[in-house]
C-alpha cells in the first residue's frame, strides 16, 4: 500500500503544502468568513486553475480511466460530476446515468452532456445516506471527490451498498498528503487564492481536502476488491509523493 510521507514533514512545511490541520481539524464551519468567501469564489478558483493549462493535463491524465471501462447498456451513476469533463473518455453509451451531486448548477451542465437517459438527484451536502436503491449500479464513478467526504468510510459504505454485486467502481482521486501534490498547490490555487481573495487558504485545505490518498485507498481496499491502481505522471514509479493523480478500477465482492 503506498503511503504519503509527507505527515513527517517540519510542521511548517505540512502548514504550508497540506495547511494547519492540527489548529483547524477536518470539519468544516460553514460559518467562518474564509469559507463563506471560498464558497462564493470556488467557480472563479476552478475556472482559473483547472480548466485549462497544467490543471486540465493533470485531471484528464485520471479521466483516462474510462477508456478502458465498457459502459455499453450499463446503468451507470456519478458521484459529484461537476461539469462532466470526462464526456469525451467514455467508451460506449449507458443504458441510464445518474449523477448525484450538491450542486445544482453541476446537476443542469451534466444534463446537457449525456445523450442516454438521465437522472438528476440533489444531494445535501450533509448527507451521508444516498437516495438510491441497493444494488441498482453496474458502474460507480468517482472523480476527485472522495478527498472531499467525511467521514469516508459512511461515504464508501453507501456506495457499496448501491453497486450490483459484481459491479465496478472507478475513477481517481489527487494524491493529496502527497509532496508533488502540495508543491504544485502551493504554486497554483494557494497563489490565485492569496492574490485574489481574503481568504485563510490554510484553513480551506484541510476543510476541502480532510483525506489523504493512502488513506482513501485504504478504506476503498476494505469495502471492494482491488483491480487495478495506476498513477500519473509517472506510473512505474508508484509513489504518492512524486506522482500527482492515481486512477483506480474496484470491484464488488459479487
Amino acid at each position: 500500500m503506498p503511503h504519503c510521507y509527507a505527515r513527517t514533514l517540519p510542521k511548517f512545511l505540512r502548514r504550508s503544502l497540506f495547511g494547519d490541520r492540527d489548529r483547524h481539524g477536518s470539519v468544516i464551519d460553514t460559518s467562518d468568513p474564509s469559507w463563506i468567501e471560498y464558497e462564493s469564489r470556488f467557480f472563479d478558483l476552478y475556472e482559473s486553475t483547472q480548466k485549462g493549462g497544467v490543471g486540465k493535463t493533470i485531471n484528464d491524465a485520471g479521466y483516462a480511466v474510462l477508456r478502458d471501462v465498457d459502459l455499453n447498456g450499463m446503468h451507470v451513476a456519478e458521484i459529484g460530476p461537476g461539469s462532466m469533463p470526462h464526456r469525451h473518455f467514455w467508451n460506449g453509451m449507458p443504458a441510464a446515468f445518474t449523477a448525484v451531486d450538491v450542486s445544482q448548477e453541476f446537476l443542469a451542465m451534466t444534463a446537457t452532456r449525456v445523450d442516454c437517459p438521465f437522472k438528476a438527484v440533489h444531494l445535501d451536502s450533509r448527507a451521508r445516506k444516498l437516495p438510491l436503491p441497493d444494488n441498482s449500479f453496474d458502474v460507480l464513478i468517482s472523480f476527485y471527490s472522495l478527498e472531499h467526504l467525511n467521514p469516508l468510510d459512511d461515504h464508501l459504505a453507501e456506495y457499496a451498498r448501491v453497486l450490483k454485486p459484481g459491479g465496478l467502481f472507478v475513477g481517481a482521486i489527487p494524491n493529496e498528503g502527497g509532496l508533488a501534490w502540495g508543491v504544485g498547490r502551493y504554486l497554483t490555487s494557494r497563489r490565485w487564492v492569496l492574490k485574489n481573495t481574503t481568504i485563510d487558504y490554510d484553513k480551506i485545505i484541510c476543510w476541502e481536502h480532510p483525506n489523504f490518498a493512502d488513506s482513501i485507498l485504504l478504506g476503498l481496499d476494505s469495502y471492494f476488491e482491488r483491480e487495478t491502481l495506476s498513477m500519473y505522471p509517472f506510473p512505474i514509479l508508484p509513489s504518492l509523493d512524486i506522482n500527482l493523480v492515481t486512477k483506480f478500477r474496484y470491484r464488488k465482492p459479487a
